[in-house]
């Protein structure tokens, strides 16, 4: 998909918004007939392109419709469907009515689901299709203030405990946009639930002014133009995803593309050619690990060639960020040639012409960054949290270290607490967690520091995230390990696809593994195994041999925060099973829950602490 560079570049600051409807609306003005979102029709089997005109006509329809319900500002709308253009009607037109909306992950299982929508008190519900709605059926007894659904499917079964309605006749066929009500900056514009990994979600508040603020303060270090094209797969209900993927992109006029599913993806990205994507580590360390085995499969001259591709290509790139001296003349000849017949092939399956990439929400692995950055990927990661609105800190483009998270966003104060806790204070940071005061107060503190939970090391006014907080383990012995350092390690190795740590209050530190099917029967049949046989992965030899593997992983870390023992798993975690977030982060406590025997056996059949 092309765009063409506009004669100037008209960006809009977050006092000229005001509010986040203010800054929609505000686009709509200033360059209502450039591109706004692309979104593939399923029925016409082509992509459509939407002007900023046209999606205020939309948004203006949504409004009427909304604002002929019963509902009052503060008033919280629920959204169940997938990235899309009715997504940001629906969530447009609220917001300029003063409502809250609330962001929902469509896999997110029923029950998880129906407590949000509890706890959150929604009034409306906006599904994508009538299966969603029909899963939390049996759980509608538990949200009793919902007063209406509304589904984008035509063909739906109205009878129920709470009216249905199907959006194509819920709509009124033409409506006028109307200013927005009378909003504030500080009033609350969403609540985000985060993602529960150690007890039930909490709603994060975030008003117009904290994201409004946020997506400016982005824009300011790593700026988008009207010429770019993202492409949008990460979920809308991510705050990442939306105030990164989405707001900051409505601020510079530049357009997005909503992706037909993750598993369609690649050809997406063929079909549209980003300029910008954004995404969780995963997809990055998927895009490694395929290129890694297509390599191997064609014999020791390609593995070579990738092999000089990325270490000339590391030379010039630590050249370019002003690390290192100039490359020599081998390196100088070799790069171009290089970087032409080996990282080409692999850019243009990301469309060919990324002006960046940017990773978040998770830590990504130092060696795949440093492979992306080695093939001319311009790669940069952000760190941040919900709470901040989400981005406190990121690398540029001109100043970029794979090891760090980038120096905090202009605005953003950093310091140093108790126990190496990197606390931060902007702008930026929530109004609260949703009806709970009390830990509201422990998270924020009376001079408006928020409490991350991440224990950091700054350097140079750069940010390396060292673990979380809450997640430290102290071994019986006194040591204290961080694990999450010590699994990204581990999962460096294209044999492990999941990995998590345990050892409070016992003697070592032991891990739980879950192995990729390909290169574990590799290894299996090299030790004369069967890798389909379960017992398989139960076997001395074989998590002798995973051990011994993943060994070199850990050299960097002291000797008691290696992994002395492992188990190998046969099935891996998922939303589905309850053993990973809606955002994909583990769920530590119910995994060390459901595989305690296992970890007994690791231990010589001794019971786990607390």
């Amino acid at each position: 998909m092309q765009s063409t560079q506009p004669t100037s570049h008209r960006f809009i600051r977050a006092e000229e918004a005001e509010s986040l409807s203010g800054l929609f609306l505000r686009r709509t003005e200033l360059t209502p007939e450039s591109p706004a979102f692309h979104q593939f029709d399923r029925r016409r089997q082509q992509w459509i392109t939407h002007s900023w005109r046209e999606m205020r006509q939309r948004v203006a329809r949504w409004q009427q419709g909304l604002a002929r319900e019963s509902l009052a500002p503060g008033d919280r709308v629920a959204l169940l469907l997938a990235n899309s253009v009715e997504w940001v009607c629906c969530e447009q037109a609220a917001m300029s009515l003063g409502l809250v909306v609330v962001p929902l992950y469509t896999w997110d299982s029923p029950e998880n689901l129906a407590w949000l929508l509890a706890d959150s008190g929604a009034r409306l519900l906006l599904t994508g299709t009538w299966h969603q709605w029909g899963m939390l059926l049996p759980h509608v007894h538990l949200f009793p203030d919902l007063a209406k659904v509304l589904c984008l499917e035509e063909d739906v079964d109205a009878n129920g405990p709470v009216p249905l309605v199907p959006v194509p006749t819920w709509l009124p066929r033409e409506a006028e946009m109307e200013p927005p009500a009378s909003l504030r900056p500080d009033d609350v514009a969403t609540i985000v639930y985060t993602s529960g990994t150690t007890g039930p979600p909490k709603g994060v508040m975030l008003t117009h002014r904290n994201i409004l603020w946020n997506a400016d303060a982005l824009q300011q270090v790593v700026p988008s133009y009207p010429s770019d094209v993202l492409l949008s797969f990460l979920p809308l209900s991510h705050s990442f995803e939306r105030t990164v993927g989405y707001y900051a992109p409505m601020m510079a006029g530049s357009s997005i593309a909503y992706v037909r599913s993750v598993k369609q993806l690649g050809e997406d990205l063929l079909a549209i050619r980003p300029t910008i994507l954004i995404s969780v580590p995963r997809i990055f360390e998927k895009l490694h690990a395929r290129v890694e085995k297509r390599v191997a499969a064609k014999g020791v001259i390609a593995r070579r060639l990738l092999e000089l591709t990325v270490e000339t290509g590391w030379q010039w790139f630590c050249y370019r960020q002003g690390r290192a001296p100039k490359p020599g003349l081998g390196t100088r000849i070799l790069h171009p040639l290089l970087q032409r017949l080996v990282a080409k092939k692999i850019r243009d399956r990301l469309g060919g012409r990324l002006r960046f990439a940017a990773s978040g929400g998770a830590p990504l692995q130092e060696p795949v960054a440093r492979f992306l950055l080695s093939l001319g990927i311009p790669l940069l990661q952000g760190y941040g949290l919900t709470e901040a609105a989400p981005v406190i800190s990121t690398n540029t483009l001109e100043r970029n270290d794979p090891a760090s998270v980038g120096p905090p966003l202009p605005g953003v104060q950093c310091r140093i607490g108790k126990d190496r806790e990197l606390l931060v204070r902007s702008p930026g940071v929530m109004a609260g967690y949703w009806n709970r005061p009390e830990q509201s107060r422990q998270a924020v503190d009376s001079r408006g520091w928020l409490r991350t939970g991440d224990v950091v090391e700054i350097r140079d006014n750069m940010l390396y995230i060292r673990g979380r907080l809450k997640e430290i383990l102290v071994t019986s012995t006194g040591e204290k390990v961080a694990p999450v350092d010590l699994e990204t390690a581990i999962r460096a190795d294209p044999l492990v696809e999941q990995v998590m740590v345990v050892g409070e209050g016992r003697p070592y530190i032991a891990a739980l593994l879950v192995l990729r099917r390909e290169p574990w029967h590799e290894l299996a049949a090299e030790l004369g195994i069967d890798g389909d046989d379960p017992a398989s992965l139960r076997n001395e030899a074989a998590t002798r041999a995973v051990l011994d593997r993943i060994g070199p992983r850990m050299r960097k870390f002291p000797a008691p925060a290696r992994v002395r023992a492992v188990a190998l798993l046969p099935e891996p975690w998922s939303i589905d099973n309850g053993l990973l977030t809606p955002t994909l982060k583990l769920r530590r406590r119910r995994i060390e829950q459901r595989f305690a025997g296992t970890i007994r056996e690791l231990y010589g059949g001794q019971d786990i602490p607390g």
